[in-house]
C-alpha cells in the first residue's frame, strides 16, 4: 500500500491522500502503517528550515505510534475488525503528515515556506488533532499487547488532544521582516543588504546555488499556477522571485564554481539531448497543443489528460490514434514525457503553463507580474550594468552570467538590462581572455540581441565586429554558436542584413561553423545563413562561400529534423535564383532532396522540398524536369501534400504536379522540348 505515497511529482501543499479500502484487513493496514509511520521517522534527519518545534513534536508522537505497531507485528496478533475503523483513519492521517514534513524539509521550497508559516502550523494543529481522534476509537481492550503498550498510546492519545501546535515567535518575525522588504522594493525603495541577509539566513539560504534552487522551484510553482488556470498567487510568487533574483545577483558575491560548472554542463548536455528530438512528439493527436500533462491510455498511446478526458466524456471508447478499442478507461501519467517536455520548456526559456496561451504569455513576459518584481529588477539590472563595467574579472564573469541568466527568462528583464545599459560593457568582455567569461557574455548579448532596442544597441556600439570576431575566433564552441544565433537576430532588421553581409569573413564565418561546429552550431549557423539570405544581394557571397556541398552534406547526414528542415528552408531560397539553382544541381543533390520529399514525417520539411524542387524547375529547364518525370512514386507524395500539407505546400504541389503533366502531355503527343526553353511559363500563374 505505501506505493501510494511515493509520489514526488504532487505539487507541494496539496496532499492527496489515499483512504484505504473497507475491504483491507487489519493485518495489512498494520504492515503499511509500520512501513508509513518508518518514513515519517526518516525525517528526523531532516533539517527544517521553519516549524522546527512543530515538526519535531510531530514526529515524536508518530515515533511513540511506531513502536505500537512494531509490537503488534512482532506478536502476530490475530486484530478483530473493529480495529480497521482507527488504523484507516490513522492511516490517511499519516499520509498527510508525510506529505506535510516532505513539504517542509523540501529544497527549494524554504522561503515558500516561510510565507506559509500561519497555514502550516493549523496544518499540524489539524493532523494532530485527527490522530487523537482516530485513536479514540481504538478498541485497546480488544488488542492483546503489553500493559506499558497500551499506556504508549493512551499518552499519544492524551498529549495529541492538548498538544499546542502554534506559530513560531521567530518564524513570524521572519515572514514580517520579508513582506516589509517586498513592500520597500514596491515603493522603489532598495532595501537594507543586512535585512535582506537575515532573512535569507533565517531559513538557511547561504549560497548562491541555494538561492537559484528557490528561484527554480518557485518559477515551477508559477507554472503550476497558470497551468490550473487560476493564477491567484502567481503576482506574489513573483515578488518572491524578485526578491530572490535581486539577492542572488546582489547578496551572493560569490557564484559557486561547482555549481557554475554544473549548470554550464547541463546547458550543453541538454543541447545534446534536445538536438535529438522531434519536439512534434511533444503535442497531443488530439488537440495539437504541446501536452501539459501527458497520460497513456490502454493502446500504448500518449495524450494531454484534459484532451483524452474530454474525448471519454463524450462517449469515445475507440484509441483517437490508432483506432483500437479501449480496454480501460484508466490514463497513466507519462511521468518521463512530462519531465522531458518541463525540461525542454525551461531550456528555451518557455514557461509550461502558459504553453498554448500566447497571446497571455505574452503580456505576462512583458509586463512582470507584479511591482515588487518589477522594481526588484530595476535596482538589480543597474547593479549587474555597474559590476560589468567597473568590477574585477570574477565579478564581472559573475554579472555576465546573471544577465545571461535573467535575459532568458522573459521581455521585461532584457528590456530593464538594456535600459540600464548593459549592452556596451557586455560587447567589451567579449574581448576577454577567460572563456567562462567570454561565453557569458555572448550568450547574454544573444538574449539581448531578442529585443528591439537591444539589437540597435549592439549594432549602434559597433558590436558586430566583436561578435563576428567571437564567431570565427571564439574560445569555446558554445562562444560561437551563440554568435551565429546572435547574427540571426540581428538579421532580421533589413538594414542590418546588409552589414552583415558586407562585412569582412561574416559569411564565411557562418559557413566554417557549419563545417566543424557542434550539432547546435550547425543549426544556428544555417539558421544565420538563412536570415541573410532575404537579402537577395547577400545570395552570391552565400554561394561564393561554397555554402551549398556543406548544406547537402548536413542533409545526407542529419537525423535531427529541426536541422533538416532549416537546411531545406535555406537551399530553397537558394533555388529561387538561377545561380543558386544550378550550384544545387551541380551537387547532384536533386534525388537526395526528392528522397526526404517521399521519407521525412515532417511536414515543414516536405513543404521546403517541393518549394525546392518547384524553383529548380523554373530556374534549371526541362531537363530538371524530365528527370523529375522519371521518379515514378514523386506524383504520390505531391497529391499526398494536397491533402495533408498547409495551405502553401498543396499551391507548390499543384504548381509541380501541373509541371509535370504538361512535361508527359509534350512527350505523348511527339514534340520535345528543349531544355534551353525554361519552365516558368507552364507554371508562371501560380508563383
Amino acid at each position: 500500500m505505501s506505493k501510494h505515497f511515493d509520489n514526488t511529482d504532487r505539487r507541494i501543499l496539496k496532499f492527496p491522500a489515499v483512504n484505504p479500502c473497507q475491504s483491507v484487513p487489519p493485518a495489512t493496514l498494520l504492515a503499511s502503517l509500520i512501513i508509513l509511520s518508518g518514513k515519517i521517522l526518516d525525517f528526523q534527519s531532516k533539517s527544517f528550515a521553519t516549524q522546527k518545534r512543530n515538526c519535531r513534536e510531530t514526529i515524536r508522537q508518530v515515533s511513540l505510534l511506531h513502536i505500537f505497531f512494531e509490537e503488534l507485528c512482532a506478536g502476530e496478533r490475530v486484530l478483530s475488525d473493529s480495529v480497521a475503523v482507527s488504523f484507516s483513519e490513522l492511516h490517511l492521517t499519516l499520509q498527510k503528515i508525510r506529505f506535510l514534513l516532505e513539504d517542509c524539509s523540501r529544497d527549494g521550497a524554504r522561503l515558500w515556506m516561510l510565507t506559509k508559516c500561519e497555514f502550516l502550523a493549523t496544518q499540524f494543529w489539524i493532523l494532530i488533532r485527527a490522530v487523537s481522534t482516530a485513536l479514540d476509537v481504538l478498541p485497546l481492550s480488544l488488542i492483546e499487547v503489553e500493559d506499558e503498550v497500551k499506556e504508549v498510546v493512551e499518552l499519544v492519545r492524551r498529549q495529541s488532544r492538548k498538544a499546542r501546535f502554534e506559530l513560531d515567535r521567530s518564524d513570524g518575525n521572519a515572514k514580517k521582516m520579508l513582506l516589509s522588504i517586498l513592500d520597500q522594493f514596491e515603493k522603489r525603495v532598495e532595501p537594507d543588504s543586512g535585512d535582506v541577509k537575515r532573512v535569507l539566513d533565517y531559513v538557511g539560504i547561504r549560497s548562491w546555488s541555494e538561492c537559484n534552487n528557490e528561484i527554480k522551484f518557485l518559477e515551477e510553482e508559477i507554472a503550476f499556477e497558470c497551468s490550473d488556470c487560476v493564477g491567484r498567487e502567481v503576482p506574489f510568487l513573483s515578488s518572491l522571485v524578485g526578491f530572490l533574483s535581486y539577492s542572488r545577483g546582489v547578496i551572493f558575491e560569490t557564484l559557486d564554481t561547482r555549481n557554475l560548472d554544473e549548470t554550464q554542463g547541463d546547458f550543453r548536455s541538454n543541447m545534446q539531448v534536445f538536438n535529438c528530438l522531434n519536439t512534434e512528439d511533444f503535442r497531443c493527436p488530439i488537440s495539437l497543443e504541446v501536452m501539459l500533462d501527458p497520460v497513456i491510455i490502454s493502446t500504448g498511446q500518449t495524450y494531454d489528460r484534459a484532451s483524452i478526458q474530454k474525448w471519454l466524456k463524450g462517449g469515445n471508447l475507440l484509441c483517437p490514434k490508432t483506432g483500437e478499442k479501449l480496454t480501460n478507461t484508466d490514463l497513466v501519467p507519462n511521468l518521463v514525457l512530462r519531465k522531458l517536455i518541463r525540461n525542454f520548456c525551461a531550456y528555451n526559456g518557455v514557461s509550461l503553463g502558459r504553453m498554448g496561451k500566447q497571446s497571455s504569455d505574452i503580456t505576462r513576459t512583458t509586463v512582470p507580474d507584479s511591482q515588487v518584481a518589477s522594481e526588484s529588477m530595476k535596482f538589480l539590472s543597474m547593479f549587474l550594468t555597474t559590476r560589468l563595467a567597473f568590477g574585477t574579472s570574477e565579478q564581472r564573469n559573475k554579472a555576465a552570467y546573471e544577465t545571461r541568466l535573467l535575459a532568458k527568462s522573459n521581455i521585461f528583464n532584457r528590456s530593464c538590462l538594456i535600459n540600464a545599459g548593459a549592452v556596451p560593457p557586455l560587447l567589451n568582455l567579449l574581448c576577454s581572455t577567460g572563456s567562462c567569461t567570454q561565453e557569458n557574455a555572448m550568450a547574454a548579448l544573444l538574449k539581448l540581441s531578442k529585443y528591439g532596442t537591444g539589437k540597435r544597441l549592439i549594432v549602434e556600439c559597433r558590436g558586430l565586429t566583436p561578435i563576428l570576431d567571437v564567431l570565427k575566433h571564439g574560445l569555446t564552441w558554445e562562444a560561437r554558436q551563440s554568435a551565429a544565433a546572435a547574427i540571426f537576430y540581428l538579421s532580421s532588421v533589413k538594414e542590418y542584413r546588409k552589414l552583415i553581409g558586407e562585412a569582412p569573413d561574416a559569411i564565411q564565418g557562418l559557413v566554417d561553423l557549419m563545417k566543424e561546429g557542434t550539432p547546435c552550431g550547425k543549426k544556428n549557423a544555417v539558421v544565420a545563413i538563412f536570415g541573410l539570405l532575404l537579402l537577395p544581394k547577400n545570395h552570391h557571397r552565400v554561394l561564393e562561400a561554397g555554402t551549398v556541398p556543406l548544406l547537402i552534406d548536413i542533409l545526407a547526414s542529419s537525423e535531427k529534423v529541426e536541422l533538416l528542415s532549416d537546411t531545406l528552408a535555406v537551399i530553397s531560397l537558394l533555388a529561387e535564383s538561377t545561380e543558386g539553382a544550378f550550384a544545387i544541381l551541380s551537387s547532384k543533390s536533386l534525388h537526395l532532396i526528392t528522397g526526404i520529399l517521399q521519407s521525412s514525417t515532417s511536414q515543414t520539411a516536405k513543404e521546403y522540398c517541393v518549394s525546392t524542387l518547384l524553383a529548380l524547375c523554373i530556374n534549371g529547364g526541362a531537363e530538371v524536369v524530365a528527370l523529375l518525370a522519371k521518379n515514378q512514386t514523386l506524383m504520390a507524395s505531391l497529391f499526398s501534400l494536397l491533402t495533408e500539407g498547409t495551405a502553401n505546400a498543396g499551391k507548390k504541389s499543384r504548381a509541380l504536379i501541373k509541371i509535370l503533366h504538361s512535361f508527359h502531355e509534350t512527350r505523348s503527343s511527339g514534340w520535345i522540348i528543349s531544355s534551353a526553353v525554361p519552365c516558368h511559363e507552364l507554371a508562371i500563374h501560380e508563383r
